[in-house]
């Protein structure tokens, strides 16, 4: 098997025209640059250097693989040097997965500002609610809510994704307002089928848990879905506050039960590896952590 890392000794000894001065050079005993060179020519199969007391003659082949082995050299070390800069300047294909809402709404809006801050970075956002192989996917950045699967990727917190009961205030005109959980039996729950079919709501207030089940007219597996039919005086809802927020406070929704919290999900950003993470994918998190606002983020204030 062909040692390559004789390949740079065999070129120091061309260069110095010396197996001694190479060593010096290199910081290596003569006896193993003398052995490097002769595994490196027993590789190959050929012989590279006439050998004599007073001086070192390159045969046609050593000829030949000096010119190829210095392009080589060359070549890689150009390569060291691109892959370099993608580790330490912002440049190159940012490959970005995110759920298809919340990437809709709270990625793609920040992302005009941040192409404009690196314009040396070129964005691949790719939507979807099933959970992709990273690695596999070849993403630099994953953005996922709910429990870390047992992985070896870096999951970096973002916020806690919470959600909120609430209808419009046309509905609520029409309907007596829920004032505890129990009151919401009387009313056209529509429910997220995105996970599973939702047949009871649960709530916690002074540290005590309750769960209410619910019907309704409508159920949907998708959250902008169920939001068009809430805003369009349809039922009550449970909605993630990323998707209601906005709604709230233009006045189309109005939230309910607001004294009881409901479970809470964390947003992850996940990514492969920790310390090796390119330069473009630690400025875009840098630039959606800060755009977020940290455990509050900006669509829980209303």
């Amino acid at each position: 098997m062909l040692d390559l890392n004789a390949v740079p000794i065999f070129l120091a000894v061309v260069e110095q025209n010396s197996f001694s001065g190479a060593a010096k050079t290199l910081g290596l005993s003569k006896s193993a640059v003398s052995k490097r060179v002769s595994t490196l020519e027993a590789a190959l199969g050929v012989k590279l250097l006439h050998r004599s007391t007073r001086q070192l003659h390159l045969t046609e082949a050593g000829e030949r693989y000096v010119v190829a082995a210095e392009a080589a050299m060359q070549n890689l070390q150009e390569a060291e040097a691109s892959a370099g800069e993608l580790q330490s300047k912002p440049q190159g294909h940012l490959r970005i997965h995110a759920p298809m809402s919340f990437g809709r709404l709270h990625v793609t809006p920040h992302l005009p500002k941040f192409l404009t801050t690196y314009p040396g970075i070129q964005v691949h956002m790719e939507m979807s609610d099933n959970w992709a192989d990273v690695i596999e996917g070849g993403f630099d950045i994953a953005i996922r809510g709910g429990a870390l699967p047992d992985t070896t990727l870096i999951g970096q917190k973002l916020c806690d994704l919470k959600s909120t009961i609430c209808a419009s205030p046309e509905y609520l005109k029409h309907h007596e307002i829920p004032t505890v959980p129990q009151d919401l039996k009387d009313h056209n729950c529509l429910t997220s089928t995105h996970y599973v079919l939702e047949r009871e709501w649960n709530f916690r207030k002074a540290g005590k848990t309750q769960a209410v089940r619910i019907s309704g007219q409508f159920s949907v597996n998708n959250s902008d879905a169920l939001r068009e039919a809430l805003v369009r005086d349809l039922g009550v809802g449970r909605l993630p506050t990323f998707i209601a927020g906005k709604d709230i406070r233009e006045g189309r929704l109005v939230p309910i039960l607001s004294d009881y919290e409901m479970p809470a999900r964390p947003l992850y950003a996940l990514y492969p590896d920790k310390h090796l993470l390119p330069a473009k994918a630690r400025v875009f998190l840098d630039h959606i952590k800060e755009a977020y606002h940290g455990e509050r983020p900006y669509w829980d204030d209303w």
